[in-house]
């Protein structure tokens, strides 16, 4: 069938459709003064179909289009870090400088200068940092100064570098001052604090769950308190410090508990969500008393103190905890949820206080300060409004008349690494600084935010009550929640890392770039085919970075704040399927499914454990598989999954295998067939199909081979069943940070495929993995999880009344499935179908005698990735290096990286010094 552009022409309607793509790019400028938006809060572009075909990147009028639904134009003046996210930030005492401890970009500190506005030092184990240190590793909090500001402490894995603070503000004679690990459990520290005369710091040592008091010139640890869960902030009032234990107390006899970093924690079954959030405190007069806990909401952060009244923001219960700290007792608890459609998912996560009696509080994923007017801790608040910020604000504080916000992720991956493309790893953050606007302007503003977020009335309509839904004319995606849809089995395919420019650059009706089309029509005949088919989605983003966030941001509509602060170190977690405090209060997309009547099969999507029996390499699975489709007989190499999480390892089938890249995914494939064919499909089907990850024994075009023939094979399976009719398969990459695309990084390959999708289009309608997982609930009747998916507008637009039943035929490999191998499997080499003419040539998986030893160097480092085996961890290696080897590998060692001249060895790959998700060891 002839692909079609889905176009439309430029109208004015309702929903704020615009027709035509924007055709020029506008250059990013500093951001100005405060917008006063002309519409009241909560009116205007009806949800996220205000993008209409921008792209990420534009500058548009109502700001800048980023990757997560959202507009940016933020208030005052922005000053860009290049180097990557802003973990965290600290001003120095004399109000001169800002120290920012930054991750993903070779840098652990920048030293910014308020009165030139300029980034004055940076910090790390790059070449190009102006003060060297051995490791980047950066905790959530800090760093700290001491109030002399003669010292700076960066908090990092195992203790703290310590800097001499120069006259002009900048740092030298770094120092490491050592905490122990204790067993596993290393110290990944939180905040420190300096007692009033310098002399002892006193850290919230958060992966121990403790407090250490440490002499400041010896390193030496002098007292230990047992505190709550996960000590994240620490702040000294009078003799008392206050720790914020965003994992609450500890667990109780019988109580029900989910792990977090080897600490049993007090969490809901189904959720999986911690269901506890306490502050210590720690008498300093009587240092041998055991300290005393505080209630406040859940996943307590930052704390703030002034006068008798500490402030607590608690990012899971969106709110702040107001402690007189006279009676050590919660007075006033502040919600932080501007958007009534939603109560959770704006994420408060930094707060202070202005002279004039204005309580601010940053909105991590809502881009936005909260301005409230506060008097006493017995007095309410009063609400004001809204201040747009740029993306994800995390620390704020007050200079004067200047108000400063560190935005963790500044204007999205915008930083240039290479003229060839951008990548997810180009994460461009940035201090804004302001002064605070009046309450009127501020209140005006607030429809700005509205805005900037798709936030509308009535996003989230649910019928009325069964009978009366149950007369609505089914559709496709219902208009409201529980109405009847077409689509009765949902299948969700999760596959790993690739950008849309990486798959379908060569297709030439889409907007795609050849030249970083890595993997083209005969490495992935199959995407090729369904796009054709099914339609191709060219202007379509995923939100993650990396693994970690983008399997959350697909089972929880979201990266809760926990898992972006952890950005730095990613040590206490990195996959947080094993840890409580990677899990929102409002569950995930399954246990939405559950709670709307429907049924849920999972294949090993969030899984992660796995066991593997001897004699399972990807070779044995290889040729099992074959076996198994030749004869219909069960697997000889039975593998087990499982999740931590109870109400999902309830509905998972065991002997599907998460991440591994020893295990084929047409192995894969033949588990979930057989499931298919003995129990039909549930409402809700969640995959994990990881090969195009690449990294395993066969090289990286055999496995995205490997990956392609798997999909192209469930949709031939589905697509000849008697589901057909009414089913839907969404395929979606977890992320897109393995490659580049030249409109933006978060850019990813999607498909719709189903009689009820739109056949023979290019859709290139800004739509986002948050979008897609929206349609889903829609179509399921599940209610969204947080104000990211309610605000959310679902692809109608990708849809159709009238269905096409034709089904798919799954076409041959062309790429050998055993390319690169060096052992090859006893059932023989895999020898691929003839080549498409037409099509870029598929890898010969032949290294040339010249670049042999460049490959060797190659193989010796991935053997080194944990790539493989029951213990391979998704993202374990660097980025950097992992882009590398894989267009290598995919350009048979013969074709430089995009952007440079020459094939490197892996230590020689500018950016390598980004850190693994992991370094114990």
């Amino acid at each position: 069938m002839q692909v079609t552009r889905l176009r439309r022409r430029v109208e004015k309607k309702p929903s704020g459709l615009l027709g035509r793509r924007i055709g020029r790019r506008v250059p990013l400028v500093t951001a100005g003064a405060t917008v006063v938006a002309v519409l009241a809060a909560g009116t205007g572009s009806a949800q996220t179909t205000q993008f209409g075909t921008q792209q990420v990147g534009d500058t548009t009028d109502k700001g800048l289009v980023i990757s997560s639904d959202q507009y940016l134009k933020p208030i005052g003046d922005r000053l860009l870090l290049q180097p990557g996210k802003i973990m965290s930030s600290s001003v120095s005492p004399d109000g001169t400088h800002v120290a920012a401890s930054i991750t993903d970009g070779g840098m652990a500190l920048a030293i910014v200068n308020l009165k030139d506005w300029k980034v004055q030092q940076l910090i790390g184990n790059n070449a190009a940092a102006n003060l060297r240190i051995p490791g980047n590793d950066i905790g959530q909090e800090g760093p700290t100064y001491s109030p002399d500001g003669s010292q700076l402490w960066l908090g990092q894995t195992d203790g703290y570098h310590r800097f001499t603070v120069n006259p002009d503000g900048s740092l030298a004679n770094p120092t490491f001052v050592s905490i122990p690990a204790d067993g596993p459990k290393h110290a990944l520290v939180g905040e420190a604090v300096f007692s009033s005369d310098g002399s002892i710091v006193y850290s919230a040592v958060n992966g121990q769950n403790r407090v250490v008091a440490i002499n400041a010139g010896t390193g030496d640890i002098i007292q230990s308190w047992p505190v709550g869960i996960a000590p994240r902030d620490l702040i000294m009032v009078g003799d008392k410090l206050y720790v914020s234990n965003e994992g609450g107390r500890t667990a109780r006899p019988g109580e029900t508990t989910i792990n977090s970093y080897n600490t049993p924690v007090p969490a809901n079954p189904v959720t999986a969500a911690t269901t506890t959030g306490t502050v210590s405190v720690i008498n300093l007069a009587k240092p041998a008393a055991a300290p005393t806990s505080i209630n406040v909401g859940l996943h307590p952060t930052a704390l703030y103190a002034k006068g008798k009244a500490l402030f607590v923001t608690n990012t899971q219960t969106n709110d702040v905890s107001i402690i007189d700290t006279g009676k050590n007792k919660v007075v006033q608890t502040v919600a932080t949820q501007p958007w009534p459609e939603a109560s959770v998912g704006y994420e408060p996560d930094g707060v202070t206080l202005t002279d004039d009696g204005h309580l601010l509080v940053t909105l991590g994923r809502a881009n936005a300060v909260a301005v409230y007017k506060y008097t006493t801790p017995l007095e309410p608040v009063s609400y004001v409004g809204l201040l747009p910020t740029d993306y994800f604000p995390a620390e704020i504080a007050t200079v004067g008349d200047d108000v400063l916000v560190s935005n963790t992720r500044g204007i999205d991956a915008r930083r240039t690494t290479t003229a060839a493309g951008h990548a997810t790893h180009d994460t461009t953050s940035s201090l804004l600084r302001f002064k605070l606007p009046t309450d009127n302007a501020i209140r005006a503003s607030t429809a700005t935010v509205f805005e900037q977020n798709g936030w509308t009335k009535g996003s989230v309509q649910v019928a009325n009550g069964k009978g009366e839904a149950a007369k609505k004319k089914p559709v496709p995606v219902p208009q409201r929640l529980g109405e009847p849809s077409t689509i009765k089995h949902v299948f969700l395919l999760v596959k790993e890392n690739r950008t849309y420019d990486q798959v379908y650059g060569d297709m030439p009706e889409g907007d795609g770039d050849p030249a970083l089309a890595q993997f083209g029509e005969n490495v992935t005949p199959n995407q090729h085919a369904l796009a054709r088919q099914f339609g191709l989605y060219d202007n379509t983003y995923d939100i993650g970075t990396n693994s970690a966030e983008g399997h959350n941001w697909l089972m929880q509509a979201d990266n809760p704040e926990y898992t972006e602060s952890s950005a730095g170190e990613y040590l206490r977690s990195y996959d947080t399927e094993d840890d409580a405090l990677g899990h929102q209060q409002t569950g995930f997309i399954w246990s939405g499914a559950q709670a709307a009547g429907k049924t849920v099969r999972d294949f090993g999507e969030f899984q992660q454990f796995l066991t593997k029996p001897a004699g399972a390499s990807w070779q044995n699975l290889y040729c099992d598989t074959k076996n198994m489709i030749a004869t219909g007989q069960d697997t000889a190499y039975p593998l087990v999954s499982s999740s931590p999480i109870p109400s999902l390892n309830d509905v998972s089938v065991h002997g599907f295998p998460k991440f591994d890249t020893s295990v084929p995914d047409i192995y894969r494939e033949q588990i979930w067939k057989q499931d298919f064919e003995k129990n039909g499909p549930a409402n809700l089907n969640m995959f994990w199909l990881s090969s195009d990850h690449t990294g395993g024994p066969a090289n990286a075009a055999a496995q995205v081979a490997d990956n392609d023939l798997a999909v192209g094979k469930i949709v031939e399976t589905i697509s000849h069943s008697k589901y057909w009719k009414d089913s839907a398969i969404f395929v979606v990459e977890d992320d897109s940070q393995a490659g580049l695309d030249h409109i933006d990084g978060h850019r990813a390959p999607i498909q719709i495929i189903s009689p009820w999708a739109q056949h023979g289009k290019v859709d290139n309608h800004y739509y986002s993995q948050i979008t897609m997982m929206r349609t889903i609930e829609q179509i399921l009747g599940i209610h969204p999880m947080n104000q990211k998916d309610s605000a959310a507008t679902p692809m109608r637009d990708a849809f159709t009344q009238r269905p096409d039943n034709a089904p798919f035929t799954a076409l041959p490999n062309r790429t050998s499935l055993t390319g690169g191998l060096s052992t090859p499997p006893s059932c023989g080499l895999d020898t691929p179908a003839a080549q498409n003419p037409l099509a870029a040539p598929a890898p010969k998986a032949v290294v040339p005698a010249d670049m042999q030893e460049m490959a060797a160097t190659w193989n010796d480092w991935k053997s080194q990735q944990r790539l493989t085996g029951p213990d391979a961890k998704a993202d374990f290696a660097n980025p950097a290096q992992m882009d590398h080897f894989t267009w290598y590998q995919a350009h048979d060692w013969a074709t430089p990286y995009p952007g440079e001249d020459k094939i490197v060895a892996p230590q020689d790959v500018p950016g390598s010094f980004i850190p693994a998700p992991d370094s114990d060891g």
